[in-house]
């Protein structure tokens, strides 16, 4: 839910008329008030799996955001953790938040759009949360390149997602209402807001992934309630 210090009304509304990195710059300073933002819980319990304390050389968090999961990473790494989004409210949010964050792994905060990573083999972990609804479907395979290019061998790509829900489910018919209405409202009006619900879910994730030369292990019951329907996956470039 909304939290007192969140954005109003009125700031949602001007932040879903403007474009998605000019929509996040308007809400970065109140991001972590708000709904949209992957809780803390989830962050944890699934970095948890990527190993313990110190047990990676260096990880990428993509669309990062305010930093929320990078400082769960941070303790994980030994050398170096980047942040990687387009809004560069967010990233200045960020820094600013983790500033005394646990851990010495240096923090780098990088702007650029996530379709066009600009990494090769630098990373032994590349995580990404709450970030696939502002990817369309044809984009994804550009995605999970990008992340395949920036890995190295071995290297693994976590993230948490869901098998898809029962068409009974009440939560389907509303993120299907949701995307027909953001659809809508991108064919009236420009600039677009790219902002989807059921997107690279467990079948498609694994699909592309697996395509680009990942092994996959998908991680069910995991997670703390009431997040425990939510599936970790574990991609393992080849």
């Amino acid at each position: 839910m909304f939290h007192r210090q969140g954005p109003t009304l009125r700031e949602l509304a001007v932040q879903a008329l403007s474009s998605v990195e000019h929509g996040y710059d308007l809400l970065a300073p109140k991001f972590d008030y708000t709904p949209f933002r992957t809780p803390d819980p989830v962050l944890k319990a699934a970095i948890e799996q990527a190993g313990p304390p110190g047990s990676v050389g260096s990880a990428l968090d993509v669309c990062c955001g305010t930093g929320a999961a990078m400082r769960f990473l941070r303790p994980l790494a030994r050398e170096r953790v980047a942040g990687f989004d387009l809004s560069q409210g967010m990233l200045d949010e960020a820094a600013r938040r983790l500033s005394n964050a646990p851990g010495s792994a240096r923090l780098e905060f990088i702007r650029g759009d996530a379709l066009d990573l600009p990494f090769n083999g630098e990373f032994d972990l590349v995580t990404s949360f709450g970030a696939f609804g502002h990817i369309l479907e044809q984009d994804e395979p550009r995605l999970v390149r990008g992340i395949a290019r920036a890995l190295r061998p071995g290297g693994r790509f976590v993230f948490v997602t869901s098998h898809p829900p029962s068409k009974l489910h009440p939560g389907f018919w509303l993120a299907k209402g949701f995307n027909a209405a953001m659809r809508v409202r991108n064919a009236l009006w420009k600039p677009p807001f790219v902002m989807y619900y059921l997107t690279f879910l467990v079948p498609r994730a694994r699909a592309l992934l697996e395509a680009e030369g990942f092994s996959v292990e998908v991680r069910d019951g995991i997670l703390p309630e009431p997040f425990t329907p939510l599936s970790t996956v574990i991609a393992t470039r080849k």
